[in-house]
């Protein structure tokens, strides 16, 4: 019910900042304009309501919004790209095509792209991207219920050049990373090497060949639901490039913060900082 009450607030006050300019005329790059199509590519073990968020953020600035569902524990990771991505790429018609992704939907992503290159294609931000597996896939990946649980595409992510992340060439597109180094799983981080969001390491998140790499303090599995994630997948879509400079960013937070302790609905924006479980 807490998370319910969070998106209806956070939709309700990350909507009329979504039709503001994100960045003054003179110090924006090149921006993606009206007109585009934003892909959002959920995680393993997720559906596309995970993005509903985000889905009217950018509806609300104009873009065409695709978010498949796909079945991320039945199949491994080609099966799923390539049932998921083509229909997604068609969909958008003629509109150059950006993309959003979480975790492993960042895989997906890449793997699909090393073998297809849509002429139309804009830019991606990637959240929590294993882009180098993860730890947890190395420890935990011989427990049956493990298996049962995240399905031959999850035991695709382990750490090692057995795991297929690790096979995957350097990306060749505009690509922002965000990473989150705020875990409220302290079994999970035990297990995982430096900074973490509680599955994914920091250092895993970053690939060779991306434009940017933010860390923000969020934890993996909501991360797409927080303003500051939120706003800065927004401007790396639009202007190429993060910025963490945005003078509105702290007082949509303090908003946000006021009406949820009338609310209980935890503390700041994230809604998985306190009330979600990794």
């Amino acid at each position: 019910m807490k998370d319910f009450r969070y998106g209806l607030l956070a939709i309700t006050l990350l909507l009329p900042l979504a039709l503001l300019p994100l960045s003054s005329p003179a110090s924006a790059g090149p921006s993606a304009g009206p007109g585009g199509c934003v892909i959002l590519l959920h995680g393993l073990a997720r559906s596309e309501a995970s993005f509903a968020v985000m889905e009217q953020v950018f509806k609300a600035r104009g873009y065409r919004v695709v978010v498949p569902g796909y079945p991320s524990t039945d199949l491994p990771i080609s099966a799923l790209a390539d049932l998921t991505l083509p229909k997604a790429v068609a969909d958008c018609g003629d509109r150059p095509v950006h993309f959003v992704t979480h975790s492993m939907g960042g895989i997906l992503l890449r793997y699909w792209l090393q073998d297809n290159h849509p002429k139309n294609l804009g830019r991606a931000v990637m959240l929590g991207p294993p882009n180098h597996g993860s730890e947890l896939v190395d420890e935990l990946g011989d427990w049956e219920v493990f298996g049962l649980l995240n399905g031959p595409a999850g035991m695709q992510l382990g750490t090692g050049p057995d795991g297929l992340p690790e096979q995957l060439p350097a990306v060749d597109f505009p690509l922002g990373v965000i990473a989150g180094d705020n875990s409220i799983n302290p079994v999970f981080s035990k297990l995982i090497e430096g900074p973490d969001d509680g599955k994914v390491s920091v250092r895993s998140t970053m690939v060779e060949g991306m434009t940017e790499h933010l860390t923000l303090p969020v934890t993996h599995t909501f991360m797409m639901n927080n303003s500051k994630v939120i706003v800065q997948v927004l401007h790396f879509i639009e202007f190429g490039r993060f910025d963490e400079t945005m003078s509105w960013i702290d007082s949509v937070l303090g908003v946000i913060e006021e009406a949820c302790k009338g609310l209980g609905c935890g503390r700041g924006a994230a809604i998985d900082e306190t009330d979600a479980t990794d």
